[in-house]
């Protein structure tokens, strides 16, 4: 009950709201960069969470670390290369939150709040976007990754995968239903982290 109704949720919130937020908008303004004036018209060019925010799957989020957001309409037929534009903007999402993750990291190591409240928060900050990139990465219907996928994969394997595309969230629940998606997640979450710290000690001139 504590984990609800504690100090901790007032971090837990903020945090999901900057890490989905930033999120969204590397797509939106990604796609914008490469031509494409849909995220300008449907309002998702903005940092306000609001213009991003799915209620259900924010809670879904907050509490099983399974979720999603308002996807980001897009049309590909304004960018030059369709496919590789694809890969860019799914790609942005994710590499928004390891950025964010990184820099949460080079915060925590410099020790700026001293174990304070904003310590906590920058701590909760790093492990949501950690996890929200990797999420997203994984090939599977909808998420970014099977995007990249598609974008990679030759014409017609990448029309058969966008079949998978109306089942991939009965996958995904499957997935979190039989334990297996935290099986994936966990040890692709611990490397990204080790990554970071690697190249976070780097920076530091911390060997």
């Amino acid at each position: 009950m504590a984990n609800f109704l504690g100090p901790e949720m007032l971090l837990r919130i903020p945090a999901l709201l900057l890490a989905i937020t930033f999120h969204e908008y590397a797509h939106a303004r990604v796609s914008y960069a490469l031509g494409d004036p849909t995220p300008k018209w449907k309002g998702r060019l903005s940092f306000n969470p609001l213009a991003h925010l799915d209620p259900v799957g924010l809670l879904m989020l907050w509490l099983f670390r399974f979720g999603w957001a308002k996807p980001v309409e897009i049309n590909p037929r304004y960018y030059d290369e369709p496919k590789k534009g694809m890969i860019l903007v799914s790609l942005a999402g994710p590499l928004s939150n390891l950025v964010l993750a990184f820099i949460s990291m080079i915060i925590l190591k410099l020790d700026l709040f001293h174990y304070g409240i904003l310590d906590n928060f920058i701590y909760i900050l790093f492990l949501y976007n950690v996890t929200l990139a990797v999420f997203n990465l994984i090939p599977i219907p909808p998420l970014d990754g099977s995007k990249i996928l598609m974008g990679l994969l030759p014409r017609r394997l990448s029309y058969e995968f966008s079949q998978l595309e109306a089942y991939g969230p009965f996958i995904l629940i499957l997935l979190i239903y039989f334990g297996l998606l935290s099986a994936i997640l966990n040890p692709l979450i611990v490397f990204v982290h080790n990554g970071l710290n690697i190249l976070s000690n780097l920076i530091l001139l911390r060997f």
